[in-house]
């Protein structure tokens, strides 16, 4: 993230919002969008490109939290949402749904920034384990797909699996291709000509 942040804040009372931008102007690194309707929510939060969302409601129903919660794009950027009050498993409906922070007891404006810090680095996190996982699972596919190459080719031309493994290796470098391509392709073909 950059130093000045981007941050959309989301908040149909209009003495609230003025509250909260207030707190954020304070710290004077932020340009502040405030949003004062639901309405079509989710391409005005993608018209500001926000660096983070915050969302303040009283009482959310699960509609509405899942409504805001798609909107904001919490998989996109962090976002933090603040309750009045305990709103039974919604909290860990937004958790699960991506929100990077869940505040109940409303949003006070000298908590703004701590909770924004949080969010932030709480969606940085989440994100760099997602990257991770994609790419252990990514590695994991090509393990397999290479396994089935090697098992063709030990088949078809009796080789055994350090062998198999060595030609697809050299065909790979003869082609400037990886060898997870070149499996693929191998196992491919096998499957037309199978």
């Amino acid at each position: 993230m950059q130093n000045r942040l981007t941050v959309v804040v989301v908040e149909e009372d209009r003495d609230r919002a003025t509250g909260i931008v207030d707190a954020l102007m304070k710290t004077g690194d932020c340009d502040v969008y405030v949003i004062g309707n639901y309405t079509s929510l989710a391409r005005k939060i993608a018209e500001h490109a926000p660096d983070i969302v915050l969302i303040d409601i009283d009482n959310p129903t699960r509609d509405t939290m899942e409504e805001l919660t798609l909107a904001s794009g919490p998989l996109d950027r962090p976002v933090a949402m603040f309750v009045s009050g305990a709103a039974g498993g919604l909290a860990r409906e937004a958790i699960e749904a991506g929100v990077s922070a869940y505040v109940v007891d409303g949003l006070a404006p000298e908590r703004v920034k701590p909770v924004m810090d949080t969010a932030i680095a709480r969606f940085s996190m989440v994100r760099q384990m997602r990257n991770e996982l994609a790419e252990t699972r990514r590695a994991l596919e090509e393990r397999k797909v290479i396994d089935r190459a090697k098992g063709l080719l030990m088949k078809a031309k009796g080789l055994d699996e350090d062998a198999a493994y060595a030609l697809l290796r050299k065909t790979a470098m003869d082609q400037g291709r990886k060898v997870a391509d070149v499996a693929e392709a191998l196992v491919t073909a096998a499957g037309l000509l199978g």
